[in-house]
């Protein structure tokens, strides 16, 4: 490996809702392997088109099992299935200051509830996941004309923060971030109104960097790694013994 090469980061396409998550834990890999990687944080559907459209990446970290598969069935991958990272928890949150009653599914009911921020259901795994909720209410039908969409689950988030909507259904990754848990409070949407969000990852085949991902991944499905992102807001995956 020239040193040059060896200089280049590790670069990641990383789902949004993993932007309060990953950083602090890819400074800890590094520090424990001497292996530096950068990620890249969009809508799961964005990184899986460009990745399918020749971009750098060496690792896909979705926020679905179906972008993955996309590229396994594109003959980009390295395995032949999806590996479950974590399991993402869909929550709806609102701003202390909102003047509306706390977040609940009252609340969601309630005609005081003018906007709602989404992630695109067409990009965003949480914002498929978001319209499935509200379709096992009985709500979409009704919220569907004060549904706000942001082009992924981090910009859901700002939206409902900086004002833009009154509500968001976002992640649990977004609301437990100090700006957001000092700002506002959360509802848990019961997960059986939703298809469960299991997160997954491929590493590219591409990728000239693949025995570095493949430790990158075994570090994030290590028990302490798993431990300090059930913190941040993922669940836990069980290992196969």
């Amino acid at each position: 490996m020239s040193l040059a090469h060896a200089q280049q980061p590790l670069r990641i396409a990383a789902a949004a809702d993993l932007e309060p998550v990953l950083p602090p834990l890819l400074a800890q890999f590094e520090r424990q392997t001497g292996i530096r990687a950068e990620a890249t944080y969009k809508a799961s559907a964005v990184l899986t088109t460009q990745i399918l459209n020749g971009a750098p990446f060496d690792l896909l970290l979705s926020a679905d099992l179906g972008y993955p598969q996309r590229l396994i069935a594109a003959g980009m991958a390295d395995s032949a299935t999806p590996i479950t990272y974590a399991r993402g928890t869909l929550v709806l949150w609102t701003r202390k200051d909102s003047r509306l009653p706390p977040p609940s599914i009252a609340l969601l009911r309630s005609p005081a509830l003018k906007t709602l921020a989404i992630a695109s259901p067409r990009q965003a795994p949480y914002g498929r996941a978001a319209i499935a909720a509200l379709k096992s209410l009985g709500l979409y039908t009704a919220l569907q004309p004060r549904i706000v969409t942001a082009e992924n689950i981090g910009q859901a988030a700002q939206f409902v923060d900086s004002g833009n909507a009154q509500a968001g259904l976002i992640s649990l990754t977004a609301a437990l971030t100090p700006t957001l848990s000092s700002a506002g409070s959360y509802f848990v949407i019961p997960r059986r109104l939703y298809p469960s969000i299991d997160q997954g990852a491929v590493i590219v085949k591409t990728s000239s960097r693949r025995a570095e991902a493949h430790k990158l991944l075994d570090f994030l499905l290590s028990p302490d790694i798993q431990s300090q992102m059930a913190k941040r807001g993922l669940t836990p995956v069980p290992r196969p013994r």
